[in-house]
């Protein structure tokens, strides 16, 4: 969420404060006259940064129609449900389809990016990838569609079968690396097909 500025919250606190005591909102001039600003002009700016920033609304030709916006209003607006598609095996590969098992809802800043309608999220089962700190059990957020670079993490269907490792390049040939030496890199034999490239990581708490 974007900061506020001392004195930005300074004024969203005071017009909340009137809202909340007689039910209705200052004017510019009060807002002024309260912080002691030479004109409503300096009010406007302030008022006008507060409402890009979503913390104030107010409607089109009415007086003292300022209002605080709801908290939780802008919380949910970046919370979204990303599909999450089964387990995905770190470890072995094996050839089970992914099967749906509904949502899982996240915050847009935590995962750091916002998901399209190619985003969706694994269960990682296995420990192959504990070099980049993907564990058992943790939830992996993937985007279909891009190519993968060398180095990503990546959720594929190699000669048939479905597993999570890292892609590697090596002399023009791609192939699967494991992140734990207890496990070995896989080379396809006839096909390397990428479902998912890396994009976040979800742990929940035991």
């Amino acid at each position: 969420m974007t900061a506020l500025t001392r004195k930005q919250q300074q004024i969203l606190d005071f017009i909340q404060g009137r809202q909340s005591a007689d039910r209705i909102a200052p004017t510019y001039r009060e807002i002024a006259d309260r912080f002691g600003f030479r004109s409503p002009n300096s009010v406007t700016t302030h008022v006008r940064l507060l409402r890009q920033k979503g913390f104030l609304a107010s409607d089109s030709g009415k007086a003292r129609s300022l209002r605080v916006t709801s908290p939780l209003a802008r919380l949910r607006n970046r919370i979204v449900d990303i599909p999450l598609l089964g387990t995905i095996p770190a470890g072995f590969p094996d050839d089970g389809a992914p099967e749906a098992e509904g949502c899982v809802s996240v915050d847009v800043g935590s995962v750091g990016f916002t998901p399209t309608r190619n985003t969706f999220a694994v269960r990682v089962r296995g420990l192959s990838m504990i070099g980049r700190h993907i564990l058992d059990g943790d939830l992996v957020v993937l985007e279909r569609g891009p190519e993968p670079r060398h180095g990503q993490v990546v959720a594929a269907l190699v000669d048939g079968e479905r597993t999570l490792k890292t892609y590697v390049v090596k002399n023009g040939h791609p192939y699967l690396k494991a992140e734990n030496p207890k496990y070995p890199a896989i080379i396809p034999a006839q096909e390397l097909v990428i479902q998912g490239v890396f994009k976040a990581l979800i742990r929940k708490a035991e």
